[in-house]
């Protein structure tokens, strides 16, 4: 699956991402990111079961979070 905009970069940091936050509910997610992250899941899926059919733009603004040491702060503050 590629994913323009990513670098190549999905592949590696999803397993980083998803062994580390993947029992993260999508419903606190949103709350940070806004309604529109993973649209097409619900509130109460964890992160472990969408991040891999989760659309480009919420995979990108985890990545760009996790990446910069972000997303711990913002999750930990929500």
């Amino acid at each position: 699956m590629d994913q323009p905009g990513l670098q190549g970069r999905h592949r590696d940091k999803n397993g980083e991402i998803g062994r580390k936050h993947g029992n993260t509910k999508i419903g606190t997610l949103r709350r940070i990111y806004g309604r529109s992250f993973a649209a097409e899941s619900p509130d109460d899926k964890e992160l472990k079961e969408v991040l891999l059919t989760m659309d480009e733009p919420s995979l990108t603004k985890l990545i760009h979070d996790h990446e910069h040491g972000e997303l711990d702060r913002k999750l930990r503050t929500s």
